[in-house]
């Protein structure tokens, strides 16, 4: 919704809208907000409205904790499943601090700023989403079961997540959020919605409305879904695979498969295991590497499904790389961020990618094997200390090595990441 301050405090009197929801995502991925009254909707935007940053993931320490959140308002939308008497709105948000600076930690801010960069370079950013979750429903005793027993591209009676995913995108698209396509994966209970490409910022934006809808849908369903990455070790984990592409004057400038298109991969191959931490940002991300296609290595292909990027079938317009290993436990602000950043570099420095996987006999780069390697090369590497702050690189990377240490460290990892992550992912 791209509309004036006045047009804003408009549609709030008109829509009958009582809440505000202030939306961010913290460093670690997880969805936070603070709600106000329609009243205060004036004081958010000349101000901001103040939060305890120190309570956040890694976001600041106590003697620097005041800081506040500002509404993007071209991003206000009515949540569809929430009481039409007094609504509720959706709206992003900048942080900033207490001079009215931007925050050097919010990664809502990273990304306006690469999304420039790219602008500078003259290329505008696209980016397309396709995500994998659970669904659950009670077992009667206290538990959870996967919702059913269907498989990749089901239908009824296996798949009985059928006429969830049509409340769910009817939803978004009544939200201004149009999926592109759905589907039943290959899991028990599991569930893929894919969405057409959009700005980096912009789709960011909508991955956060899209997993708070997921989650909100289910519950009125007497379901949970889970976005862990790696629920069951006998099954597919869930991904997040990001489909990149870069647009110049309105069209896809992949399309006619410049060299820049091969700079832009190799950038990001080079790159991918120092911003894994960033794009699997859990202990239970890595059991899905080098299982149920999800990647293991650093190559690319045109076909195979199993490598880190692939090349779609796709002309035209649809032209892309799909990066296949982050999940959707990330900061999508920070992990599109990163990876635009690298393939930029690429196109910057002109490297040249490795050959495709399965052409020449070529040893591959292994992606890190647990959080606590992906940490130690996030944290040893001059790419992000030149794109992260140091010290909001530091605490974030303290932070993932404590969390491999306190799951790895008992005699069942996985039950450890089940207790600690399966509610809150």
């Amino acid at each position: 919704m791209n509309a004036t301050f006045q047009e804003l405090l408009e549609f709030v009197r008109e829509n009958d809208v009582k809440f505000i929801r202030l939306t961010f995502c913290d460093l670690l991925g997880v969805q936070r907000n603070r709600s106000i009254l329609s009243s205060e909707l004036a004081r958010a935007f000349e101000t901001g409205i103040s939060f305890d940053a120190s309570a956040v993931g890694v976001f600041a320490d106590q003697q620097d904790s005041d800081l506040f959140l500002v509404p993007d308002p071209a991003t206000m939308v009515i949540l569809p499943w929430r009481p039409t008497q007094g609504r509720e709105v959706w709206m992003h948000c900048s942080v900033r601090t207490p001079d009215g600076a931007p925050f050097a930690g919010d990664a809502r801010y990273l990304l306006q700023k690469t999304v420039r960069r790219a602008a500078e370079m003259g290329y505008a950013a696209q980016v397309g989403a396709e995500c994998e979750f659970y669904l659950f429903k009670p077992d009667g005793k206290g538990g959870m079961v996967p919702l059913d027993k269907g498989g990749y591209c089901d239908v009824a009676p296996l798949d009985l997540g059928e006429n969830f995913r049509r409340e769910v995108c009817l939803t978004l698209e009544e939200m201004g959020i149009p999926p592109e396509s759905s589907h039943h994966e290959q899991g028990p209970g599991q569930n893929e919605i894919d969405f057409r490409y959009a700005g980096a910022l912009t789709a960011a934006d909508h991955f956060c409305v899209f997993k708070s809808a997921v989650r909100s849908i289910a519950a009125q369903n007497g379901l949970f879904a889970s976005f862990l990455p790696k629920p069951f070790l006998e099954h597919s984990g869930s991904g997040l695979h990001v489909n990149l592409s870069l647009f110049r004057e309105g069209k896809n400038f992949f399309a006619g498969q410049p060299p820049e298109m091969g700079w832009f991969l190799a950038g990001i191959l080079e790159r991918v295991p120092e911003i894994t931490a960033f794009l699997n940002p859990l202990p239970n991300s890595y059991a899905r590497f080098g299982r149920c296609e999800a990647p293991g290595s650093v190559g690319w292909s045109h076909c195979d499904r199993s490598q880190l990027v692939r090349i779609p079938a796709a002309q035209g317009e649809y032209r892309r790389l799909e990066l296949r290993s982050p999940d959707p436990a990330c900061n999508p602000y920070l992990a599109f961020a990163l990876l635009l950043e690298a393939g930029l570099d690429g196109i910057e420095r002109r490297l040249e990618p490795p050959p495709e996987a399965g052409t020449e006999d070529i040893r591959m780069v292994r992606l890190p094997q647990t959080l606590g390697d992906a940490a130690s090369l996030a944290e040893g590497s001059a790419f992000n200390r030149r794109l992260l702050p140091e010290k909001i690189l530091e605490r974030y990377c303290e932070h993932k090595r404590k969390e491999h240490w306190q799951t790895a460290s008992g005699k069942e990892p996985h039950k450890a990441e089940m207790e600690l992550y399966f509610d809150r992912i």
